[in-house]
């Protein structure tokens, strides 16, 4: 059976429309059912469905099915399955709740003791066999806790956790994506052959087959599951955060302090326990700490900083905002976590959060553990096996969710902070630093980052391929906790908890008992950060020890100098940051790339997992082990260099030296303290800020850098920076087009909004002109 378009096998249903001119639709549904609705993919993206399959064909193989794209096998899917199973869910049957305080990490918790398990309805566990080539890579699957990059031969659990974000996404090195519409717990098994993909509970497979480069299956992604929505301009800036801030007095001098030092900041964020006494997640402040939000965030806002705040899906039993949706039935049964996939209920949360938080000047929120439960595993010295991990979690969370959603609880959390702030009519963009995401949650302002890493060189090394993974799987906006979550070990634990006794706990492992006082911690720290640089969001955070950069020395210090030095660094990115923001919103591009994903047909770039590049031009090579201090802070006698791949397809420019090296070679990079090793592709045009002290400053001059070798294009961008204004055309965009032959850069304006000139300083090859540019075409020749 050739191009079929549907079929029956063994009591399913087979179905394949045509999304997109790339997309394939694919579903798999029992005989005696209807076709069930989508739940990650927007309804509009199928808008255009259709029977006549294009340049696809689809061959009936038994129980699966082989996707050709014109004489080649894309997707050879071995097997299809669904077992019907019962979908349980836990209620009080008819009895009062018996309620139980737990203290756990992550804060008070209650959960009801007397739940009792009842049938709901019927639903199915799918299995997929998916049949790879030999030689196949496969990307994506979201951020997993270890940093691996290629899937291929792992056995990985989808999840929510504090350090994992599961994404149902695939990306292959033979050409295609896999986007599986499913938000119920999946295991992706690839340890013999076929590679199995378990689905717990769903109503049918659906799957979305995307054919193109890493670019455009990204593009597939976005359109299957929405676009990202730009966040604001200084959430590019440097934000400054840690465990945390005790008083708004503590928030204005860390403010105050970096203004003195001439450093540029743009964020001080506001950990938890901002409420009074035990009253965990209450979104109303303590009024002897923070006796006057309005105020304090008015100050800040004159020294042009902005604030972020932490808010928690949980309330301690008991608080006004527990109550509040208690009674409006509007908790989910752990008696804790209110329900955000009620529309209802978010519009309550919206209300407490908007009420003193909003209403008092802060800018963004911190949506901390939107997992969004404690982990059971999230104790004991030992760290459990992963499947034991996945059947104690994930049953934590069917215990609570609709087994068919347990997946997507940050999704629909982040959905109601982005629709509330907006329907405030409040200017200010949604800006959302959420622990877990699920795909579609672009569409809501949000930023995801790593979670709560331990201080150890191998866990940096880790952060780069999850960063890498999330950005193939369609998340543009992605940190870290520079220098990581956990500093130190036992003893930090034992003095975090209170109690010198306490039994070890496995997550609690960085190196570095000393914090800041400890010099490989320095250097640790140091590197971390300048890693964070080149992220699409620049945050420092975490416990045991201090963060601020007067914590690590004076002007003239080592460490000191290359912080303040990376700091500079990234407001003088600014400019081509933010355009590659606002690409990545306005035409579903990503910030960052893996180098396969920007060179594909270059075999090396497979394999390297420690380089990226941001955006098309900047390669970047963070150092991941140590050159001056090893653990115990004895000396190490290392060469203070840094092995880099230049991959083949382009040359390189050294983006400190301006040396030039040709690209498909490995070379030693310089690498002692003060640098990151980052190069420059030739053909490429850089958007530099001048110095500036944050984000939304200086907007008229700006210095345009062009590294030739090659003819090249960049799509410049501006707005105002904070509010929707862009969404009807109020942003700025000019086009930069350098010819190599003519040695001629051209700047002529797409859109503009501004009235004043721009003052343009371009350079090239040593040489400097000047560009007062009020909209005219201007045409500038280098000899």
């Amino acid at each position: 059976m050739e191009n079929a378009t549907k079929w029956s096998y063994g009591g399913l249903q087979y179905a394949f429309t045509r999304v997109r001119d790339n997309i394939l639709h694919a579903r798999v549904w029992p005989a005696q059912n209807a076709a069930a609705e989508p739940i990650l993919v927007k309804r509009e993206a199928l808008s255009s469905e259709t029977d006549d399959l294009g340049v696809f064909r689809v061959e009936a193989r038994g129980a699966g099915f082989v996707v050709m794209h014109g004489d080649r096998a894309l997707l050879d899917v071995a097997a299809c399955a669904l077992e019907a199973i019962d979908v349980v869910r836990y209620v009080v049957d008819g009895e009062k709740p018996e309620i139980e305080v737990l203290k756990t990490v992550d804060g008070e918790r209650t959960a009801i003791k007397n739940l009792l398990p009842t049938v709901d309805r019927r639903a199915y566990r799918g299995k997929l066999e998916l049949a790879f080539r030999d030689e196949e890579c496969i990307f994506g699957l979201g951020q997993d806790e270890k940093g691996s990059f290629n899937h291929r031969g792992e056995l990985v659990y989808l999840y929510q956790h504090n350090m994992r974000i599961p994404m149902p996404c695939l990306v292959s090195d033979q050409g295609y994506g896999l986007l599986i519409d499913c938000a119920s717990l999946m295991a992706f098994d690839d340890t013999k052959k076929p590679c199995v993909v378990t689905l717990d509970t769903v109503d049918q497979i659906d799957l979305y087959l995307i054919e193109g480069d890493p670019r455009a299956i990204v593009a597939g992604f976005r359109a299957l599951t929405g676009k990202a929505a730009l966040i604001p301009k200084w959430a590019f800036g440097y934000i400054q955060s840690k465990e945390r801030y005790d008083t708004q007095d503590e928030m204005l001098a860390v403010a105050r302090r970096y203004r003195e030092l001439g450093i540029p900041i743009d964020c001080v964020v506001q950990d938890w326990k901002t409420w009074e006494g035990a009253q965990w997640g209450q979104k109303t402040v303590d009024k002897a700490r923070f006796p006057d939000l309005t105020s304090m965030n008015a100050a800040l806002h004159e020294l042009h900083i902005h604030s972020m705040v932490s808010i928690w899906p949980n309330m301690a039993e008991g608080c006004p905002d527990h109550e509040e949706l208690a009674r409006a039935g509007c908790m989910l049964n752990d008696y804790s976590t209110y329900d955000a996939f009620d529309e209802r209920a978010r519009a309550i949360y919206w209300k407490q959060a908007n009420a003193e938080l909003f209403a008092g000047g802060y800018d963004s929120w911190w949506c901390d553990s939107t997992e969004p439960f404690t982990s059971p595993d999230w104790c004991g010295p030992v760290l459990l096996p992963e499947n034991t991990r996945y059947e104690i979690v994930g049953g934590e969370h069917k215990k609570y969710l609709d087994p068919a959603r347990t997946n997507a609880y940050a999704l629909a959390h982040a959905q109601g902070i982005y629709e509330n702030q907006r329907k405030t009519g409040a200017s200010k963009r949604v800006l959302n630093l959420t622990r877990s995401g699920y795909p579609g949650i672009q569409q809501y302002g949000t930023v995801l980052w790593a979670g709560d890493t331990s201080a150890t060189w191998s866990e940096l090394r880790g952060e780069i391929a999850k960063a890498l993974n999330m950005s193939m799987c369609g998340i543009p906006f992605w940190t870290v906790d520079i220098g990581a979550f956990f500093t130190g070990g036992t003893a930090c634990w034992r003095k975090w908890c209170g109690n010198p006794d306490a039994n070890p706990v496995w997550f609690w492992n960085g190196d570095y008992d000393d914090g800041v006082a400890h010099p490989g911690y320095r250097e640790l720290y140091t590197r971390w950060l300048q890693f964070g640089a080149y992220l699409p969001l620049f945050r420092s955070h975490g416990t045991d020890t201090p963060r601020e950069i007067w914590h690590f020395g004076d002007r003239g210090d080592a460490c000191f100098d290359a912080i303040e030095s990376a700091i500079r660094q990234r407001y003088r990115m600014l400019p081509y940051i933010y355009s590659l923001a606002a690409r990545a919103a306005h035409d579903d591009d990503s910030m960052i790339q893996s180098l396969w994903a920007a060179f594909p047909d270059d075999r090396q770039t497979r394999a390297i997992a420690d380089q990226f590049l941001l955006g098309d031009s900047m390669l970047v090579c963070p150092v991941v082990e140590a050159m001056y201090y090893d653990k115990n802070g004895a000396a190490i006698d290392a060469p203070k260099e840094r092995a880099c791949y230049l991959p083949a397809g382009a040359d390189w420019y050294d983006f400190a030296t301006g040396a030039l090296h040709r690209g498909g070679q490995w070379l030693r990079a310089k690498a002692d303290i003060a640098t990151i090793p980052v190069f420059v592709r030739a053909g490429s045009i850089l958007p530099l800020q001048r110095p500036v002290s944050h984000a939304l400053e200086n907007r008229d001059a700006f210095d345009i850098a062009i590294y030739p070798g090659a003819d090249a294009t960049f799509l410049f961008y501006d707005d105002d920076g904070v509010s929707y204004a862009y969404e009807d055309g109020d942003f700025e965009t000019l086009k930069l087009t350098w010819d190599d032959g003519a040695r001629t850069l051209t700047i002529e304006e797409i859109s503009k909004w501004r009235k004043d000139p721009m003052e343009l300083r371009v350079s090239c090859d040593g040489a400097t002109q000047l560009c007062h540019f009020d909209g005219t075409r201007c045409d500038l020749r280098f000899a």
